[in-house]
C-alpha cells in the first residue's frame, strides 16, 4: 500500500510526540436501549488526545465513532447510556472525569475545555438568530461581557475564520451563508473560548474537495494557535494521512488498532485496517477489480463471543471464535487488538472468499 505512506512531516509545528495527554478516555462502553433489546454501541473505547495535535478516530459508518463523541460532550440521545469508563480532561482547571460529572459543570465546561464541531452546520446552527448573536452568546454566558463587548469579539472571530465582510455580516442568518461559510462559523464558536479539546465530527462530509481543504487548513492552524488537542473523526483515509498525527481504528463498537499514522497505514497491525487500505484504488485503471472488505460488520445486538472482526477476517483461527483480543502493545506507541498481528501484511488481501 503506497497512496498513504511518506506522512513524514509532523502536521503541527510542535513536538506532541511526548506530550502528556489533555484527553484521556479509558474504557468508554455506551448502550443503546432499543425495540429489539439493549445493545452496546461502544465497548471499552480507549485513546488519548494530545495538545496540539491531532488524533483521527477512523471506521465505517456505524462503527460508533460518533456515539464516542455525543458521550464525551454529554449529547447522547435519552435512549442512550454511558454504563462504564471514564474520560479524564486536564484542561485550564483541575484534572476532571467528564463522564462522572453533573449536567451544570458540564455547561460551565462548554466550549472553555471541550468543544465539538458537528458535520452539518446548518442544523447545528439555529435559523431564528443572527449569526452574530450566536458567536456573541459564549462571551455574554462565560465571560460575562456586555452587549457591545460581545459584538465586538463576535466580528474579530469571524475575521479570524476568514468570513469577508464580518462587520456587515454581524445581522446574516444560517441560511444567507454558504456551506463553507457556515461551517466556518461553526468552528468559530467552537474555538471561541479557545477550548482544550475539539471534537471535529466529520467536519467536512458535505463540502466540495476545494472547501474541504480550506476547512481542514483553519483547524489545522487554530490548532497550532491555540494548543488544542483536535479529535478528528472521520472514514476518509486520505484526509486522515494529510491531517493526523494519530490514528484510532473502531470496528463495531471497539478500538482494533492504534498509533501514528505514518507507521499504522504502512504496517498495519489489524486485519481490518490491511482491509481498509486494501480497499483504496491506487493506480486504478477503467475495468480494473475493486479490492473490498466481503460481508459485513456484525449485529450490535448479538456480537460474537470472540473478536468482533472474526467473521471477515483472512486469518481467523480457533482462538478467534473463543477469545476476544486485547487491545495490546505491538512494538513502539502502537496497540492493535489481534492474536495474530505479526502475519498481518501489506500483501494480505482485505477480503474474504467464502463469504
Amino acid at each position: 500500500m503506497t497512496a498513504f505512506v511518506g506522512h513524514d512531516a509532523h502536521p503541527a509545528d510542535v513536538d506532541t510526540h511526548n506530550a502528556d495527554p489533555v484527553l484521556d478516555v479509558d474504557g468508554l462502553t455506551v448502550e443503546v436501549r432499543t425495540i429489539g433489546g439493549t445493545l452496546r454501541a461502544v465497548t471499552g473505547v480507549s485513546f488519548q488526545a494530545r495538545r496540539g495535535e491531532t488524533l483521527a478516530l477512523l471506521g465505517e459508518s456505524g462503527c460508533g465513532k460518533s456515539m464516542t463523541a455525543t458521550a464525551l460532550v454529554g449529547l447522547l440521545d435519552p435512549v442512550a447510556d454511558i454504563v462504564g469508563g471514564t474520560a479524564l480532561l486536564a484542561g485550564r482547571q483541575d484534572r476532571v472525569d467528564l463522564l462522572s460529572m453533573d449536567r451544570r459543570k458540564r455547561r460551565e465546561m462548554a466550549g472553555t475545555e471541550l468543544a465539538i464541531v458537528f458535520q452539518d452546520a446548518l442544523t447545528a446552527l439555529n435559523p431564528l438568530y443572527t449569526v452574530g448573536t450566536q458567536l456573541a452568546e459564549p462571551f455574554r454566558i462565560h465571560q460575562g461581557l456586555s452587549a457591545r463587548e460581545a459584538k465586538r469579539k463576535a466580528v474579530d472571530l469571524m475575521a479570524r475564520v476568514g468570513i469577508p465582510q464580518p462587520e456587515s455580516r454581524l445581522n446574516s442568518y444560517p441560511h444567507q451563508f454558504s456551506g463553507g461559510m457556515r461551517q466556518r462559523l461553526l468552528i468559530a464558536m467552537a474555538v471561541a473560548l479557545n477550548p482544550s479539546v475539539l471534537i471535529a465530527d466529520e467536519p467536512t462530509t458535505a463540502l466540495d474537495v476545494t472547501v474541504q481543504a480550506q476547512i481542514m487548513a483553519l483547524l489545522r492552524d487554530l490548532r497550532t494557535e491555540y494548543r488544542m488537542a483536535v479529535v478528528l473523526i472521520t472514514h476518509d483515509l486520505a484526509l486522515v494521512a494529510e491531517e493526523a498525527d494519530r490514528v484510532a481504528i473502531m470496528y463495531a463498537g471497539h478500538i482494533v488498532e492504534t498509533g501514528t499514522v505514518a507507521e499504522v497505514f504502512a504496517h498495519p497491525k489489524h486485519p481490518y485496517t490491511q482491509g481498509l487500505l486494501s480497499s483504496v484504488p491506487v493506480n486504478a485503471r477503467r475495468g480494473d477489480a475493486l479490492t473490498s472488505i466481503g460481508g459485513s460488520p456484525p449485529d450490535l445486538h448479538s456480537i460474537p463471543q470472540g473478536c468482533v472482526y472474526q467473521a471477515r477476517c483472512p486469518l481467523a483461527a480457533e482462538v478467534c471464535r473463543t477469545t476476544r483480543p486485547a487491545l495490546a502493545p505491538v512494538g513502539g506507541d502502537r496497540k492493535a487488538a489481534c492474536h495474530f498481528p505479526e502475519e498481518v501484511s501489506p500483501r494480505m488481501r482485505g477480503e474474504r472468499t467464502d463469504v
